[in-house]
């Protein structure tokens, strides 16, 4: 096996890392920023931290992506795949974050190994694609919109009797701890994805054997993913703060302490790899809701979904032509 081959593979797997840093720091911090909790900057460097924290959470998801979604490919062809995915998936998550479109990074990464395992012609195991990517992809944000609105409910009707100023001060406080556990959450599904594809190369070149990830292998992708957040997402992060609602803190705690939930439920109980992306997105939209329905821009909202919906596709066409342009030019 060529070691030039599983270094730039591993290479390009720590790049799509830090892609996925400042494209989804916006969904940990984007509420914390929008409702003025926290300034961007302490914002940024909270969730850098707490990404980092969580990656070391658990393993679960890891496991999935990495023996649960395509069959695990061999040899110079299968190091081909494994880069091609990546670099699909890398492409795809440029191309949103320019436009500014809170799409996930998960599904592009499922989305380019799927493409490129599919031109590479081994064995996609569908079963598991439908029951740990697609129906958690339409499950998770019909969660996310349906607890925001009941958890929003809950704190408008705790609170109705307060002071509103005095509360939107409370509320801001909290909202310290709920962007925390967001971003804890963020770092035990995303950094934990990356980590199972840099278990692959590793498998492919035949220097790892074993079902454990290697420590640092864990240490190298929490790293790669807080230096990433740390860089920010600022055009996401207006998308998802100002652009759907104009959020106040309760609204933002509310949002933030539904998608933490639905994350570490996923992650914990089911491990699966679920999009931050949309489970935020989806609660801000059931948060936003109980104002009035039309307080959502629900415009806004369907580029978005839309977004969500070609992402896979969109990230295994870069993949497949990434495959065959290497096969063109490598053999």
């Amino acid at each position: 096996m060529d070691t030039f081959a599983l270094i730039l593979t591993v290479g390009v797997a720590l790049l799509f890392t830090y892609t996925n840093g400042f494209h989804d720091s916006a969904n940990a911090i984007a509420t914390s920023v929008s409702t003025r909790a926290l300034t961007p900057r302490a914002a940024l460097a909270m969730a850098a931290v707490m990404n980092l924290a969580g990656a070391f959470l658990g393993s679960g998801v890891a496991k999935t992506v990495s023996e649960g979604l395509i069959e695990t490919p061999h040899g110079d062809s299968g190091m081909a795949i494994l880069f091609a995915g990546l670099v699909g998936a890398v492409i795809w998550n440029l191309i949103t974050w320019y436009f500014g479109l809170p799409s996930s990074s998960s599904h592009a990464l499922f989305g380019g190994l799927v493409g490129a395992a599919l031109a590479g012609g081994i064995t996609v195991f569908w079963s598991g694609v439908l029951e740990k990517i697609v129906l958690p992809m339409f499950i998770s944000p019909i969660i996310g919109l349906g607890l925001g609105y009941l958890v929003m409910c809950v704190i408008m009707w705790l609170f109705r009797k307060s002071n509103p100023h005095r509360a939107k001060r409370g509320f801001r406080i909290a909202q310290t701890i709920s962007a925390a556990g967001m971003a804890l959450g963020h770092g035990l599904q995303d950094a934990q994805k990356t980590m199972g594809v840099v278990v692959m190369a590793l498998t492919i070149a035949d220097v790892h054997r074993s079902d454990q990830i290697p420590v640092w292998v864990k240490i190298v992708c929490a790293m790669m993913l807080s230096l990433g957040t740390y860089a920010g997402g600022w055009r996401i992060m207006r998308t998802l703060g100002r652009r759907i609602i104009e959020l106040d803190p309760p609204q933002g705690f509310a949002a933030e302490t539904t998608a933490a939930s639905v994350m570490y439920t996923a992650s914990f109980m089911f491990h699966a790899p679920i999009s931050t992306t949309h489970v935020i997105t989806s609660a801000i939209m059931g948060v936003g809701a109980t104002k009035r329905v039309s307080a959502v821009r629900w415009g806004v909202a369907k580029n978005i979904v839309l977004g969500w919906f070609i992402t896979m596709p969109a990230a295994a066409v870069s993949a497949a032509v990434c495959y065959w342009l290497v096969l063109l030019f490598f053999g």
